[in-house]
C-alpha cells in the first residue's frame, strides 16, 4: 500500500500528469500517421527524458505507446491505411463503415475498445505479473511454433471471400517473409545478391502497398463510374458507445482483452498478432451477424482494438520482470530502460517498487484520456475527407511515399511498396487476401526460426511438439481454427440433406 501510495504521488505530480498528457496526445498522432509508428514516437521522444526522474521518464514512453497502438485505426478506419501494423485488422470492419458514412461510428468504437483493452491490461500487469511471466518463461520453440499456426488459422476468417485463395495469399507472404538473411546459419535466401534484399522485405512497406496504394488505384479505376468519397458529415466526431451497447457486445470486449494481455505476455507476440488472433475468434464465434464480417460489423472493431491496446500492458511484463521485450515496441522502451539507467530483469521489481504501480496509473489515466485526444485528433484528421478524391488519392500516396522512405531512408523501401500496390490491386481483382499475404509475411520469420530451433534442440526429432502438453494442446486449437469452416459447411450439408 505505500508503494502504490508513492505511486500516487508521483504519477499525480502537474508536471508528471502534463507529460501523461502530451505523450498521450503525441502517440495518437504518430500512430494515425502510416509510417510513423509507436516505435518511431517512443524514439523521437528519447532524447526529452534524459534529464528526467527514471520513473517519470518510463511512464512517458509507456503513455506514447499506448496512443499510438490507439492513434493506428484513425487512418485505418478513413483511410484503409494502418497508421500502426497493430491495426491491420481493424481495417477489415473499419473502412467498410466509414465508407457507408458511419465514420463517426466506427471511431468510437475504436476508442472505447482501446480504452477497455488498456485499463484490463494494466490491472492484469499490477496483479498478476509475477505469476503471468512465470507462464511466459515455460514458452520454447515449440510453443512459438504453435503460437505462430494459431495465427495462421486467422485465414479462416480473414480470407473468407474464398478460403483456398486465402492460403495461397499467405503462402506467398510466408515465402517473401524468407528473403534476406537466414536467421539460423546466415546464409544469403532469394536475395539475387542485392544488397537491399539482405536484411528482408520490410512488412511496414508491403502493407502500405497492398493496402493504401492498392486501394487508391482501385477507386481512380472506378472514379468516374461511381461515388468513392466518404459519406462523411460536415464535422466529423467520435460517437462514443453506449453503456447498453457494451454491454450487449460484453463478450467481444472480454475475450479481445484476455487474449491480447495474454499474447502480448509472449515474448516478440505483440499487438499486431494478438489483433489478427482476436479478430479471428470473434468473427468465427459471431460469423452469422449482420452485417458480416468484412462489411462493417461492429465486432470486427471491438476485437482487434481491445486486443493489440490489452497486448501494451501484457508486453509490459516480460519486458520488467524477465528483461526480454514482450513486442517490438517493447524492444525499444527496454533500450530507453538501459539508456536511462534501469536494467529490466527480477531485480528492477524490488530495486524499483514504484514503478509498476505508476505505470499502471498512467496506462489507466492515459487509457481515459484517449477520449479527449481521439476527439480532437479525429476532428483534425478528418478535414482531409473533405477533399475530392483525386486530391484524396495524392495525399494518400503521399503519405506512404513518406512513411516508407522514412523507414530506413532508402528509396528501396518505396520500391517495395509500390510493387506490392500491384500486387495488392490484383489480389483485390481476382479475390485473394492481402490481409492473408501480411499475416504470413509477419508471421514468417517465427514460425521458421521456431520450427527449425525446436528441431535442432530435438537433434532431428519433431517429438518435441507432440511431447510438450502446451505446445500440443496450442497445435490442436490452429488444427480445428482451420478446419472448422469445412467442417460446419459439411454439418449444414447434412442437415439440409435431413430436411429433404
Amino acid at each position: 500500500m505505500d508503494m502504490f501510495l508513492q505511486a500516487i504521488n508521483t504519477v499525480c505530480n502537474p508536471l508528471t500528469l502534463l507529460l501523461i498528457a502530451g505523450g498521450t496526445l503525441f502517440g495518437i498522432i504518430c500512430g494515425s500517421l502510416p509510417g510513423l509508428s509507436s516505435s518511431m514516437a517512443i524514439i523521437l521522444c528519447l532524447p526529452f527524458t534524459y534529464s528526467m526522474d527514471q520513473v517519470t521518464a518510463i511512464v512517458l514512453l509507456v503513455t506514447v505507446y499506448l496512443g499510438g497502438a490507439a492513434g493506428g485505426s484513425i487512418s485505418a478506419i478513413l483511410l484503409k491505411t494502418p497508421g500502426t501494423p497493430e491495426a491491420i485488422a481493424t481495417t477489415f470492419d473499419g473502412y467498410p463503415m466509414a465508407r457507408d458514412g458511419l465514420a463517426g461510428k466506427a471511431l468510437g468504437l475504436a476508442v472505447t475498445a482501446s480504452a477497455f483493452g488498456a485499463i484490463f491490461s494494466a490491472f492484469v500487469m499490477l496483479l498478476a505479473a509475477p505469476l503471468l511471466a512465470d507462464a511466459a518463461l515455460s514458452f520454447q520453440s515449440a510453443e512459438y511454433f504453435a503460437l505462430g499456426l494459431v495465427g495462421l488459422a486467422c485465414i479462416t476468417s480473414i480470407g473468407a471471400r474464398n478460403q483456398l485463395k486465402a492460403v495461397f495469399s499467405v503462402f506467398i507472404g510466408l515465402m517473401v517473409s524468407t528473403i534476406g538473411l537466414d536467421s539460423i546459419n546466415g546464409q544469403e535466401r532469394i536475395a539475387f545478391g542485392q544488397p537491399f534484399l539482405i536484411n528482408g522485405i520490410n512488412y511496414i512497406s508491403v502493407m502500405i502497398g497492398t493496402f493504401a496504394i492498392a486501394e487508391v488505384y482501385k477507386n481512380i479505376e472506378s472514379y468516374h463510374s461511381r461515388d468513392t468519397s466518404l459519406k462523411t458529415p460536415d464535422k466529423l466526431t467520435i460517437q462514443l458507445m453506449s453503456f447498453r451497447d457494451m454491454a450487449r457486445m460484453w463478450d467481444t470486449f472480454l475475450k479481445g482483452s484476455v487474449l491480447g494481455t495474454l499474447i502480448g505476455i509472449i515474448p516478440a507476440a505483440g499487438g499486431s498478432i494478438a489483433s489478427l488472433i482476436a479478430y479471428g475468434e470473434a468473427s468465427g464465434r459471431h460469423k452469422d451477424e449482420k452485417p458480416a464480417f468484412g462489411e462493417g460489423n461492429p465486432r470486427g472493431i471491438i476485437a482487434p482494438e481491445s486486443a493489440n491496446n490489452a497486448a501494451i500492458g501484457g508486453s509490459m511484463v516480460p519486458t520488467l520482470v524477465l528483461g526480454i521485450p514482450g513486442s517490438p515496441v517493447a524492444a525499444v522502451i527496454m533500450a530507453a530502460f538501459l539508456i536511462i539507467g534501469l536494467t529490466p530483469g527480477p531485480l528492477l521489481v524490488r530495486d524499483q517498487p514504484v514503478m509498476l504501480n505508476a505505470i499502471f496509473l498512467a496506462m489507466t489515466i492515459s487509457a481515459f484520456l484517449l477520449f479527449i485526444g481521439g476527439r480532437f485528433v479525429t476532428s483534425q484528421f478528418a478535414h482531409i475527407l473533405k477533399l475530392p478524391y483525386p486530391l484524396l488519392g495524392i495525399l494518400i500516396v503521399a503519405l506512404g511515399l513518406v512513411g516508407a522512405f522514412s523507414l530506413k531512408n532508402s528509396f528501396y523501401d518505396v520500391m517495395i511498396m509500390f510493387i506490392f500496390s500491384l500486387v495488392g490491386y490484383c489480389f483485390d481483382k481476382f479475390n485473394y487476401s492481402s490481409a492473408a499475404l501480411i499475416l504470413g509475411l509477419i508471421l514468417g520469420d517465427l514460425i521458421e526460426v521456431s520450427l527449425r530451433r525446436q528441431i535442432i534442440i530435438g537433434d532431428g526429432s519433431l517429438a518435441g511438439f507432440y511431447t510438450r502438453p502446451l505446445a500440443l494442446v496450442i497445435i490442436g486449437i490452429a488444427v480445428m481454427a482451420l478446419l472448422w469452416p469445412a467442417g460446419r459447411a459439411l454439418l449444414a450439408a447434412g442437415k439440409a440433406g435431413k430436411l429433404d
